[in-house]
């Protein structure tokens, strides 16, 4: 039987939700310790790594009777991440780090962590004896990655959305059932 408010998934079981928990963590982490107090990046990059983690659990609320706006907050959440992988981005390069180009063995190691694990204890744990180019370094694969689940769950949503319709339709349907039409 359809349900008009439909029962959804725990935002905390999306893989996209824990690599963003994962980012937000070693973000705040690693402004903490290796920008300088007062520098507004600090704060800057924490609400952004904060607002890919939390627009997705908005999305993931909004999602029960609102398409277009979990659509929309998940669109924000990875835009938000985004930002932050410029801000990551832009400490290697003012500072004169190294960025791990794709295909050299950090690189390919890193991504095969994050593929491997979500959890942000398992990052917490890595970064706590990481010299601060290599947690930027390990920042952006995770912001990557994330990226490309986003991308994937936005499809995703679109094609249920184009399957299914939204919540006015659903309403539709439900009352001309009920009325026998």
């Amino acid at each position: 039987m359809e349900h008009l408010i439909p029962r959804r998934g725990n935002y905390k079981n999306l893989i996209s939700y824990q690599k963003a928990d994962a980012i937000y963590q070693i973000t705040y982490y690693f402004c903490c310790r290796y920008l300088i107090k007062g520098d507004r990046t600090i704060d800057q990059m924490i609400q952004a790594a904060r607002s890919g983690k939390q627009n997705i659990i908005e999305g993931c609320a909004a999602s029960t009777t609102s398409s277009k706006t979990e659509i929309k907050l998940v669109n924000v959440a990875k835009a938000s991440l985004k930002e932050l992988l410029e801000d990551y981005e832009d400490f290697l390069k003012t500072r004169g780090f190294r960025q791990w180009e794709r295909g050299s063995r950090e690189h390919d190691a890193m991504r095969r962590l994050g593929k491997e694990h979500n959890d942000a204890e398992f990052f917490m744990k890595l970064i706590q004896v990481r010299p601060p180019e290599t947690i930027a370094n390990m920042a952006i694969i995770l912001l990557n990655q994330a990226d490309y689940l986003l991308f994937k769950q936005l499809e995703r949503l679109e094609d249920d959305f184009m399957r299914e319709g939204g919540f006015s339709e659903r309403m539709t349907r439900m009352r001309k059932q009920q009325r026998g039409f």
